[in-house]
């Protein structure tokens, strides 16, 4: 069956799963990559886990014919293969259910501890006041008249370990509160918050999305490289979120109405509230920056400086790096509010609820790019782009995210799904520019379009008091500004500084 074909089918599973069926992304995406590891076909798995050269050096001349793993090893003439032969053969065409399982755990090897140490420090930083006080340093640094450009710095700053629902639930209270106060600029402060969370949501790890990206290329793009990146494109994504929102606040005007989540007293009590009870600012930030720092740090030294210190080696290890930010912010959590170690115990046992399902579907994604991989859809995209025309690649890992995006809904999902498209024909492909622009490119991707198959979409409008038709033109056209803005400096990025 064609490689093409089964991709087809494969995103068919993914998104008629969630949109039709009403399944649970895991389970849409599992059932995807089982569907997918069927209909690929033996030789398909086979030239997928060896390339020509260990072909050869394997089995010299002689051509695999075996369907499975239980027929007798033979070739083609029917001679019998050596058991080294044999063993590779097993190894390459294993069981459907096998390759699927094989690749989920490989996923979750590598995805685990970081996105469980993640959801530890966003539940600490929340618990804390850690978040809050870094909202109100960044607000008091910025001045009132410049509280949009705060809100779109703390939002972004705590996108980085938080879930972007999270982050909108703990700012928004904060912007009707501000509207409260001043009596204006209502919409320009529901924009910049949901302009700083979303792009830190798809283009810094280790939030779920960009860490499963950069996975996905293996090797070739470090989780430092993706934060570095990420946080580079993410200022200037951000930037035109910044300067679409004040257009549409001159342009619209949207009144503050009242909604469950928050009364006016307690409005009123946010806009007056008491800060000597939360942390600093240094610890507060502390546990969002050690990540960045000790990551990035490393990379920079291999990447930049040619040089690998022992201990960086050792604390810019992703897992080590989250580990240490983890438990720095429980000692924030546990000095703040002066936590009992049973209570620490509840603030973990909180975290890693909601860790572990975002664990599941990540993992699922990387099983689902996993078998992809074995259908050999890279060799015959690759044979698809014209000699020297590699950075068409880019413009192509950006639509495929944004349809599964518009599609389905998730953008963690539209990422992972694309991201076991693309990565293997970065592989296949002789590019010109280094595969974190097609990293950063399925990122950017994710931000379109946003609209009521989107859980998200429902979340901002309820939480801001907007009509479903006030938060498309408003926030879903944002993202759409801004995910362009990010594809363009991509675009840019590849030719001006390729880093091939």
């Amino acid at each position: 069956m064609s490689p093409f074909l089964i991709l087809l089918i494969g995103m068919a599973v993914v998104v008629g799963g969630i949109v039709g069926l009403r399944l649970h992304a895991f389970l849409a995406l599992i059932l995807a990559a089982l569907v997918v590891s069927v209909l690929a076909t033996p030789e398909a798995v086979y030239r997928s886990q060896f390339d020509s050269d260990q072909r050869a050096a394997l089995f010299g001349d002689k051509e695999i014919v075996a369907e499975n793993a239980n027929l007798e090893a033979v070739d083609e003439k029917g001679r019998p293969l050596a058991d080294e032969h044999w063993a590779a053969v097993k190894k390459a065409d294993s069981t459907f259910i096998g390759r699927v399982t094989a690749a989920f755990g490989n996923g979750c090897s590598k995805m685990a501890i970081i996105i469980a140490m993640a959801a530890i420090i966003g539940k600490c930083l929340l618990d804390s006041g850690g978040a809050e006080r870094i909202v109100i340093s960044l607000q008091r640094a910025f001045g009132q008249k410049r509280t949009p450009i705060a809100f779109s710095a703390s939002a972004f700053t705590l996108g980085i370990p938080v879930f972007f629902d999270t982050v909108f639930y703990l700012l928004m209270p904060l912007g009707k509160a501000m509207r409260a106060k001043t009596g204006k600029d209502y919409l320009l402060y529901i924009l910049t918050i949901v302009a700083g969370a979303t792009m830190a949501h798809s283009l810094v790890p280790p939030t779920p999305g960009p860490l499963t990206v950069a996975e996905f290329f293996g090797e070739d793009v470090s989780i430092g490289e993706m934060m570095l990146g990420g946080l580079i494109v993410g200022m200037v994504t951000v930037t035109t979120g910044y300067f679409f929102a004040k257009w549409a606040n001159r342009r619209w005007e949207i009144p503050l109405r009242p909604s469950a989540e928050l009364s006016e007293e307690e409005l009123s009590a946010m806009a007056n509230r008491d800060e000597k009870e939360l942390p600093g600012l240094f610890f507060s930030l502390l546990p969002i920056l050690l990540p960045i720092v000790l990551i990035g740090g490393l990379t920079i030294s291999k990447e930049f400086l040619g040089v690998k210190p022992a201990l960086l080696s050792i604390l810019g290890d992703k897992n080590i790096a989250l580990i240490v930010a983890a438990f720095v912010a429980l000692v924030l959590l546990a000095v703040a509010k002066r936590k009992s170690l049973a209570d620490l115990g509840s603030s973990v046992q909180s975290a890693l609820a909601s860790g572990g399902v975002i664990i599941l579907i990540t993992s699922a994604g990387s099983a689902f790019g996993g078998v992809l991989r074995d259908t050999g859809i890279a060799d015959s995209v690759a044979g698809l782009v014209p000699a020297n025309q590699s950075l068409l690649l880019i413009p192509i890992a950006f639509l495929i995210t944004a349809a599964v995006r518009t599609a389905q809904g998730s953008a963690t999902v539209a990422m992972i799904t694309a991201g076991g498209i693309v990565a293997p024909i970065a592989g296949a492909v002789d590019l010109a520019f280094h595969p974190l622009y097609l990293a950063l490119a399925i990122g950017c991707g994710s931000k379109p379009i946003m609209w009521a198959n989107d859980s998200g979409f429902w979340i901002i409008g309820r939480m801001s008091g907007m009509t479903p038709v006030e938060t498309f033109k408003t926030v879903s056209v944002m993202m759409i500004a801004m995910s362009v803005a990010g594809l363009i400096t991509v675009l840019v990025g590849a030719l001006v500084f390729p880093m091939a």
